[in-house]
């Protein structure tokens, strides 16, 4: 099916977590993996940073692989050791922006808020970090990619605020809020990735806000090595080869053919992601 879907259509995983190679050791490293996906139709990755040492890991791949770039930013889980520590708080985000320059740094990310658990680090703190790397996004004319879980009243509530700082736009990664709630992203400007969760099958809300979201706004992403599709659910790695099945079934979702759906994702991708040269 990979290799039917190969010749039917060009894909992209616009988010996917490369940089520990000891993750892929089953299908032969990053490289494996990367090969792959080039394999199966995806010609066109990107590796995300979420801390520091991610961040300038995901750029050292990029730049050793054709087709692939990366973003660099600080995830809210990974905050914890600056709380208490504003010097090494302000390295890492002096790496983060050091990378910000590179041709092939594509948006700085993944960076937001997540409430899910009780010992993520304090919300006012998370919050604070999220605004700083918007600002140095804006600075740097790039977009913004969030992780955002549950959380989305007070990630619309900073994107509201500050809203002159989406000017480059952003990406709702890994989208799993409600179709009301992507309407209002939208208006904001917001683009939105779905990943192997649309397609399992208790993913109701998911799914119809895959559905709904406007044409010109969604994008398609593995978040791997965690959450491979069906028929692969539940195994692990997942890779961004299967980024060919999330296309398939969002393009099903929404009543589009594989070819239609992807070449409008590629130019999705390309609108949003400027550096991206697809």
């Amino acid at each position: 099916m990979a290799a039917e879907l190969a010749k039917k259509a060009r894909c992209i995983d616009v988010h996917c977590h490369l940089t520990d190679e000891s993750e892929y050791q089953a299908v032969g490293g990053a490289a494996g993996a990367i090969a792959a996906a080039n394999a199966a139709g995806a010609d066109t990755l990107i590796v995300s940073g979420f801390d520091a040492a991610s961040s300038v890991a995901a750029a050292k791949l990029a730049a050793r692989h054709k087709g692939v770039y990366f973003c660099a930013g600080l995830q809210p889980e990974e905050i914890a050791p600056y709380e208490n520590d504003a010097e090494e708080y302000e390295r890492a985000l002096g790496a983060v922006q050091g990378l910000l320059g590179d041709e092939k740094c594509v948006a700085v990310g993944e960076i937001g808020l997540d409430y899910h658990f009780a010992d993520n680090p304090p919300r006012e703190f998370q919050r604070e970090a999220f605004l700083r790397q918007m600002r140095m996004a804006d600075e740097a004319d790039l977009p913004i990619v969030i992780h955002s879980r549950d959380a989305c009243a007070d990630t619309l509530e900073i994107l509201r605020t500050h809203r002159e700082l989406l000017k480059n736009g952003f990406l709702m990664h890994c989208y799993s809020y409600s179709a009301e709630a992507a309407a209002e992203f939208a208006a904001l400007g917001g683009y939105f990735s779905f990943g192997g969760v649309a397609t399992f099958k208790n993913a109701g809300k998911v799914k119809r806000a895959a559905a709904a979201v406007p044409r010109d706004r969604i994008l398609t992403e593995t978040d791997s090595p965690y959450l491979a599709p069906e028929p692969y659910r539940g195994t692990f790695p997942n890779t961004p080869a299967n980024v060919v099945r999330v296309a398939e079934a969002l393009a099903g979702l929404r009543g589009e053919s594989i070819e239609n759906f992807c070449a409008g994702v590629r130019e999705n991708a390309a609108r949003l992601f400027k550096r991206l040269k697809i």
